[in-house]
């Protein structure tokens, strides 16, 4: 009897925690959808002020290249605009540590609240990808300045968006790819390795940070390749996404980032060679 209320109980929190995760994914791509498909790129202004979309002034400008400099709305808007894409992103992904943490909190019973030492989990998590979409608004923000992102986001330059390439893909062959990636590969691995459930808001936060740099470490060159497709390209980050979730899920070891990589390099050098 208490075995079988035990599974209900765990079953009940798995559930709970899957429910709040959609909930979070769905409303970040929600937030990325409307995004892509409300923001308009506005013109050059004309020297007589005609001509340009002035109405989307506010949301394109921190986008498209040289058109003013960018004020602080400009770098908020663009860092938020980030922060949700990645919780869309990465999400899914993180979503088989969490429920294996969820289920061994309860197991342990530590404290009987395995979902709230999930969700400072979670947090510590997501803080890794804040402070990468930080560096990411800054590095968006310098390739706009020196002219080098076209209206769509993407690099306007095929030499840049194939050494980016090239770069990525290169990167999925490399031991640390590999190291990062067996920990995401591997929750119960991690979770043994680190010292197990920690039931304390503190001690959950920190392991969740610990798991976001190992998956920073993992994925980090294939969101440099947002730059490459355009950072609003829904498609293109529908696929980056699609590419993180099957290396982490898919028990392939190394073939999936391996295969991928090869194929990123060898485009990435087509198109510096065409370039020139």
């Amino acid at each position: 009897m208490g075995d079988t209320a035990l599974e209900a109980v765990l079953r009940r929190d798995r559930a709970v925690v899957m429910a709040a995760l959609v909930v979070i994914a769905v409303l970040a791509w929600a937030y990325v959808l409307w995004l892509a498909a409300t923001m308009v790129m506005p013109g050059p202004p004309l020297p007589d002020g005609g001509g340009g979309d002035m109405d989307g002034m506010d949301m394109g400008a921190a986008m498209a290249p040289g058109f003013r400099p960018w004020a602080l709305g400009d770098f908020a808007f663009t860092f938020t605009m980030w922060a949700v894409m990645m919780v869309g992103m990465m999400t899914p992904s993180v979503a088989p540590m969490l429920l294996l943490y969820a289920g061994v909190g309860r197991k342990a019973r530590a404290d009987g609240r395995p979902i709230a030492s999930t969700g400072w989990f979670f947090a510590g998590y997501l803080a890794v990808w804040v402070v990468f979409s930080l560096l990411a608004t800054g590095a968006q923000w310098l390739l706009s300045r020196l002219a080098l992102l076209d209206p769509s986001m993407a690099t306007g330059s095929a030499v840049l968006g194939g050494l980016v390439l090239i770069t990525a893909g290169l990167y999925q062959w490399t031991p640390m790819k590999g190291v990062c990636l067996r920990q995401c590969q591997a929750p119960i691995a991690f979770l043994a390795g680190h010292g197990g459930f920690r039931s304390a808001p503190l001690g959950a936060l920190r392991l969740g940070i610990d798991h976001g740099a190992y998956c920073l470490g993992c994925c980090w060159a294939l969101m440099a390749l947002l730059f490459v497709g355009g950072v609003m390209n829904v498609l293109w980050i529908a696929g980056i996404a699609i590419l993180v979730l099957l290396e982490k899920t898919v028990p392939t070891g190394q073939l999936i980032p391996r295969v991928s990589g090869a194929l990123m390099a060898a485009i990435g050098t087509w198109i510096v060679f065409q370039a020139f």
